[in-house]
């Protein structure tokens, strides 16, 4: 037998559609479905402590309230005061009476709103890298924060300011070779289902 010949015919030509078979190892596998989206939209270091840092600022916060709260004896003391927040309370007609003790339980729900909100406001602060608190870093944990959306239409935030700085930040983010979602996505997860409102 001639070796210069082979008894194994030639391989066919490749039909156009066919799959290919590659050698195994050849190709990476490919990345899961959510990896590739985490790997391109993933924050910066910096950004991903820093929130860290402020999530466990804000678990410290609540745990602090919660030790609060269960070591309060004083009730007649508020920080808030218990005749407005029981005009506010009859602002509604259908309410005649107002337990002694629904006010004073209100004074103390509204104060840890406020701190919270003030707490988180102050993470989007420190994230622009100042020390002043502004309406601006309201609204932001506003938008942030999904248990704040009844608060969207009542701080609107200041969309020039935003539109400014949102470029500022796609500009800086692109020369460092950052990929950014597009404008108008959510700020925490860009690729996260979020609900807008009917009009």
């Amino acid at each position: 037998m001639d070796p210069t010949k082979s008894s194994t015919p030639p391989p066919a030509p490749p039909v156009m559609g066919a799959p290919v078979g590659f050698p195994p190892g050849a190709y990476p596998p490919p990345p899961a479905a959510g990896a590739y989206a985490q790997q391109l939209y993933a924050p910066p270091a910096a950004a991903a402590a820093q929130q860290a840092a402020a999530a466990q600022q804000l678990q410290m916060f609540w745990a602090e309230q919660y030790r609060e709260i269960e070591a309060t004896t004083d009730f007649k003391n508020h920080n808030l005061p218990l005749a407005r927040i029981k005009k506010i309370m009859k602002a509604d007609e259908d309410v005649r009476m107002i337990a002694a003790e629904a006010p004073v339980v209100f004074a103390r729900a509204c104060e840890m709103f406020i701190l919270e909100l003030t707490h988180r406001g102050w993470a989007h602060a420190e994230e622009n890298k100042r020390r002043t608190l502004q309406k601006s870093d309201i609204a932001a944990a506003i938008a942030r924060t999904e248990v704040f959306d009844f608060l969207v239409d009542i701080v609107p935030r200041d969309d020039a300011k935003d539109a400014d700085a949102a470029a500022a930040a796609a500009a800086a983010a692109a020369a460092a070779g950052i990929p950014r979602p597009a404008a108008g996505g959510p700020a925490t997860d860009p690729l996260a289902y979020y609900y807008v409102p009917q009009q």
